[in-house]
């Protein structure tokens, strides 16, 4: 027991203690920050993976239709509902059920 009261009775054990919990709760950059800070980088890491695959299957897109004229017309046709001069056509909107 006086052990232990002679190590509590130590500056340098004080001091120690002093600085561990200084940078564990109080400094600007204490436990709790950084594991926000990790768990932010985790999230932007994964944007960024998300970003680089659809950019990627953007490209691979534009060069299917910069090289096939077949699927640009297919393209043309569906998303901006161009046609022929001799054809018609039929838009079908189904309407929600709520």
């Amino acid at each position: 027991m006086k052990r232990l009261f002679d190590l509590i009775r130590n500056k340098f054990f004080l001091a120690t203690v002093a600085f561990v919990l200084w940078m564990i709760f109080f400094d600007k950059n204490d436990l709790f920050s950084q594991y926000e800070y990790h768990q932010q980088l985790n999230k932007l890491e994964a944007e960024q993976q998300f970003y680089k695959d659809e950019t990627a299957k953007v490209n691979k897109d534009l060069d299917e239709l910069n090289s096939n004229k077949v699927k640009l017309e297919k393209f043309a046709r569906e998303k901006y509902l161009m046609k022929k001069d001799n054809e018609d056509i039929f838009v079908i909107v189904h309407e929600k059920k709520d």
